[in-house]
């Protein structure tokens, strides 16, 4: 079978993931042949909105597939990830640019890349079994696919928390920090998806109201506790506070990439004082596409997924990142995926 389905079906484009064994991690090829529909959909009279789900329960899409990525890595090619990630950062603002409807379906695992392919459209459906997430800096990358900028329009600092962390969202959590826009049990989606289907009327979603959100409720504890403005100080204060949810994250950020963790810090910083999706990207850009080369993308991958388990050994500690390191992480690219004026 093939690793991703393409069709029309009746009034709407249909992409549905399809590697659940693989938690419907997105390759490279993937994302280009899901450009390559979008393209042919756009101006096809008979297509008037474009639906994006997957197969199996587990996952919508649990992240890019970065085996080839770190195998490329490993013999010193670090222009195949840089490639990966041009194409799928254009993939990510088309999706947000569609000039017709895109209706995602994000159950079980949406985390990393499946945050760029179902995160970016007009409409966002989350279910009970719905868990969103950013854990990029677990891996020595930053949170990308334009997540960065989405963290940083969270509501208060939970985009702080959430980057940094990579702490799971339920589908309430989601929607709260604006990962997604409604709330429907699973057991309805799949009348929804033919209603949809075949009469191409978006009125036919009817969300329901979600659970409550527990970031919500959690909100002003860590809106204190990440108001500092380095990794470091934010560390401090969670090992003062003393509370369950201090040292659970304390715990989290402590194993993480400390290069990653503060560049991922500062381009949040950055992105709440206004920008643009395109703008987040080519930001993300900078960082990812020199992540194997002077960054901790190797050893990341190396530690969670090659040797699964195993301590990673990070290239700085926590406050022995630099201003020069975070300088050479951002410094402007020749290559930028996104151009000015450019209309994916």
């Amino acid at each position: 079978m093939p690793d991703i389905l393409l069709r029309k079906t009746a009034c709407a484009g249909h992409i549905t993931l399809n590697r659940p064994g693989a938690l419907n991690a997105l390759t490279w090829d993937m994302c280009r042949a899901i450009d390559t529909a979008l393209e042919d959909w756009r101006t096809d009279p008979d297509i008037a909105l474009v639906l994006i789900d997957a197969v199996g329960d587990r996952a919508f899409c649990a992240g890019g597939d970065i085996a080839e990525m770190y195998e490329a890595g490993q013999r010193g090619d670090f222009d195949y990830g840089a490639q990966f990630w041009a194409d799928e950062y254009r993939l990510n603002i088309k999706l947000s640019r569609y000039d017709k409807p895109i209706v995602s379906f994000l159950q079980g695992f949406t985390m990393g890349g499946g945050v760029g392919i179902g995160c970016h459209g007009a409409h966002r459906i989350v279910c009970e079994t719905s868990r969103i997430a950013m854990p990029e800096c677990g891996i020595g990358l930053i949170p990308d696919v334009g997540g960065s900028l989405l963290l940083a329009r969270a509501p208060g600092r939970l985009g702080f928390y959430l980057g940094l962390t990579g702490a799971r969202m339920s589908a309430s959590d989601a929607i709260h920090c604006g990962f997604a826009d409604h709330y429907l049990p699973q057991q309805g989606w799949d009348a929804l998806k033919t209603n949809l289907c075949h009469t191409g009327d978006i009125a036919a979603l009817q969300p329901e109201t979600p659970p409550p959100s527990d970031l919500a409720k959690t909100q002003p504890q860590i809106d204190a506790l990440f108001e500092a403005s380095t990794v470091e100080l934010i560390l401090d204060a969670l090992d003062a506070a003393g509370t369950d949810l201090a040292e659970k994250t304390a715990a989290q950020i402590r194993k993480n990439s400390p290069l990653s963790m503060s560049c991922a810090l500062t381009l949040i910083s950055r992105l709440t004082e206004s920008s643009t999706l395109a703008e987040a990207l080519n930001w993300e850009y900078r960082f990812t596409s020199r992540a194997a080369r002077y960054g901790d993308f190797l050893e990341g991958i190396r530690a969670a997924i090659i040797e699964k388990g195993s301590t990673p050994n990070w290239r700085h500690t926590i406050g022995g990142v630099s201003g020069d390191d975070l300088a050479r992480m951002f410094a402007p690219v020749s290559n930028p995926p996104l151009k000015e004026g450019e209309t994916p």
